[in-house]
């Protein structure tokens, strides 16, 4: 690993994928009204993420906390610059976001077949003919599509994945023509020498194809994760606002990378994430109200590393005690 490029930043350039609104509400029991949704979307945007993960175009029985996806879609204010993309599971999802004006549509999958089966009900090659007809469907509307592809890093289930068979699954959807892939760290089961060897390689083998990184938190190394690929070349991450998030079939899994950890993490080093980090703060901070709980988020909870404090009340008779034993 190239470690002096890698800790000085350099002024870099990092984008930023906000998912939270998507991936983490979708796992929340209390329903998050649509005007409080909409209104996190328009304060991340304002914040300067890069792209913002707004909704899913599920059936509503499937995922009721987002089964007003339409509404939030069609009424957020849209910031020049940021990309609000929707996750589409089929055809039909398809055509609700195209209707919606959605700007991208995320297409996913696992790259586990027992994975694949436990989450969509369906093998590996039964979800990528159901996607080639999504694909075809947002290609004829000009509607860009990135396609992430889950357990890149590990299955639950089935443990390691070659690395050969997720460069497999990637070539298959170059093939069709999509803007871009996001390897998917689904259950945290990611390493950071492992995350630099997939990502050399897909670079290696298709520097124009868009990538990005997805990590979850389950086992603390999610940062250490997003240095691996940005010291690999990766310039394009997803993260999750309060750290929300998580997956059914990862027991004891934690939420997705914190976006306000990774950002405050990386403008330490010298990158540039484009993202006001106060309003993202302020944002996180606001979201216990939303959801009816605490979030891991650290940042929120202890602040930045220059947000100082007030000393003890007591201090001015502490100094004076100490300057007369001097």
């Amino acid at each position: 690993m190239n470690s002096q490029n890698l800790w000085q930043g350099a002024d870099r350039r990092i984008y930023m994928n906000e998912v939270g609104t998507r991936d983490g509400l979708q796992m929340e029991q209390a329903f998050v009204p649509t005007e409080d949704k909409i209104a996190l979307v328009n304060a991340l945007s304002a914040a300067g993420l890069s792209k913002i993960e707004v909704t899913a175009f599920v059936s509503p029985t499937a995922i009721p906390a987002l089964r007003d996806g339409e509404v939030v879609m069609r009424e957020i204010a849209r910031r020049p610059g940021t990309v609000y993309t929707a996750l589409v599971p089929n055809v039909r999802g398809a055509e609700r976001a195209i209707e919606a004006l959605t700007d991208e549509l995320n297409l996913v999958m696992s790259v586990s077949e027992t994975h694949n089966l436990c989450n969509l009900r369906m093998q590996r090659s039964q979800s990528f003919a159901a996607l080639l007809q999504v694909i075809a469907t947002a290609q004829q509307a000009g509607v860009p599509v990135n396609v992430s592809l889950s357990c890149c890093f590990g299955c639950p289930m089935e443990g390691d994945v070659p690395q050969a068979e997720v460069l497999a699954w990637v070539q298959r959807f170059a093939d069709l023509g999509v803007q871009g892939v996001t390897l998917c760290d689904t259950t945290g089961m990611a390493y950071p020498s492992q995350v630099h060897a997939l990502v050399a390689a897909y670079k290696a083998r298709w520097p124009q194809l868009g990538l990005t990184l997805h990590f979850h938190n389950t086992r603390g190394m999610a940062l250490a994760n997003v240095l691996a690929s940005i010291d690999a070349g990766a310039d394009r991450f997803d993260a999750s606002i309060g750290g929300l998030g998580g997956c059914p079939y990862a027991p004891g899994a934690s939420g997705n990378a914190c976006t306000e950890e990774i950002v405050h993490a990386l403008e330490l080093m010298g990158y540039d994430t484009g993202v006001d980090l106060e309003q993202v703060v302020a944002a996180a901070r606001a979201l216990p109200a939303l959801i009816g709980h605490d979030t891991p988020s650290q940042i929120a909870k202890a602040g930045c590393r220059l947000d100082l404090h007030q000393p003890p009340a007591d201090f001015a008779a502490l100094r004076e005690r100490a300057l007369a034993r001097a």
